[in-house]
């Protein structure tokens, strides 16, 4: 499966080489041992099962500045997390993910969005089930849904999966923080069984599958 990903990710690269040239930027803070710097960067929100899981992948990241556990998608204001795990104010649990463009390309980061997870199965990760789950891109703009769309519809193409990839793609309107406890969760709970169970096999597969992206160190 790595060779397919590798050669659809190849080839959607030198279609997108023009629009990668002069992606969309922004101006952030970056905040470094307590000092303050600006950099360019820009800004995914990917949905892919339990933020749990997919922060401490994505914090692996050479080039992924900060990665925030949160919710998206949804039609409450500032939702808590025990009204998203009810499964009825419509959110996704989600990470909103900074990162710098000359460092780690978007085309990349939805190659490892789409490897981290199972795009193929409706509102559920493994034992997670409910519509907070689900598997979705939150797109900034324009191009961010059109590489994405080009991207899935390759996988489907190529037979990567055994089932239709199911991944949604919905315009970007709000990103609400999760509660403290959930952030940096992995790094900072790795001793409880879920971590244990569930979160480290993940992050020790991504290790060996992006080992020429992870940060050094």
């Amino acid at each position: 499966m790595q060779k397919i990903f590798l050669s659809i990710f190849i080839a959607l690269t030198s279609l997108t080489s023009c629009a990668n040239k002069k992606p969309p930027i922004i101006t952030a803070a970056v905040n470094n041992d307590s000092s303050t710097s600006s950099a360019k960067t820009d800004t995914v929100t990917f949905g892919n099962g339990c933020f749990w899981c997919t922060e401490a992948i994505f914090q692996l990241v050479d080039g992924v500045i900060k990665v925030e556990s949160g919710y998206s998608g949804g039609h409450v204001d500032n939702p808590s997390y025990k009204e998203v795990t009810t499964g009825t104010t419509g959110h996704a649990e989600c990470l909103n993910i900074i990162y710098d463009p000359s460092k780690v390309t978007y085309d990349e980061l939805l190659e490892m969005f789409w490897q981290s997870h199972d795009p193929t199965t409706v509102d559920r990760q493994g034992n997670d089930e409910g519509p907070q789950y689900r598997s979705v891109i939150f797109y900034h703009n324009q191009e961010q849904k059109d590489i994405a769309e080009k991207y899935k519809a390759a996988l489907d193409k190529s037979g990567a999966f055994n089932a239709p990839i199911v991944t949604t793609f919905e315009p970007f309107t709000k990103f609400y923080k999760a509660e403290n406890y959930h952030q940096n969760y992995y790094n900072e709970n790795g001793s409880q069984p879920y971590c244990q169970f569930v979160v480290r096999p993940k992050v020790e597969k991504f290790r060996k599958v992006f080992k020429d992206k992870l940060k050094r160190g």
